[in-house]
């Protein structure tokens, strides 16, 4: 798996990767696809991202991780995002993509990575302890579009604190 930079040239391919993933539902808080353009802003080279790194394999995008200032988090704070293609499933892409976002977090001077996953979200929560995340906090009942209510669980990780994956 070869990890790069995402360009404005990936936005069209990652879109629909990222869409698959919204239409499936149950593990992202996005619920409404975005365009090439949409994710090109929100993802790569808008107002908030910092950076957002890509995995290939076999000539395609199989996943993608994002640093963003959205929502202005807290002074040396960015928040996480990690998607990975659906069909067809390639395994250990988030693992072989946090390395770089963790290098391009010190370079940014972070003190924190932040994730907030849905708490339905089993793979996700999985992941980020995986990573090394620890739990912080918790958002009661945010309502989906629909109404439903899920919660939302914060997890931090430590930029200066070292990297290993925690076996499960």
């Amino acid at each position: 798996m070869r990890i790069r930079r995402a360009g404005s040239a990936d936005a069209e391919e990652l879109s629909s990767l990222l869409n698959e993933i919204i239409r499936a539902g149950g593990t992202t808080a996005l619920e409404t696809p975005l365009s090439a353009a949409e994710f090109a802003d929100w993802f790569i080279d808008g107002e908030f991202p910092l950076t957002c790194h890509v995995a290939e394999h076999d000539q395609s995008l199989v996943g993608f991780q994002s640093l963003s200032l959205y929502g202005d988090p807290p002074k040396g704070f960015a928040d996480i995002a990690t998607f990975a293609r659906m069909t067809p499933r390639t395994a250990g892409v988030g693992t072989a993509l946090f390395p770089a976002t963790r290098a391009a977090a010190e370079e940014f001077g972070l003190e924190f990575i932040n994730a907030t996953i849905r708490a339905d979200n089993v793979s996700g929560l999985v992941y980020y302890a995986k990573m090394g995340f620890e739990t912080y906090g918790r958002l009661i009942q945010v309502p989906l579009q629909d109404g439903t209510p899920v919660d939302r669980i914060k997890k931090r990780f430590r930029v200066d604190a070292g990297y290993r994956v925690v076996e499960s």
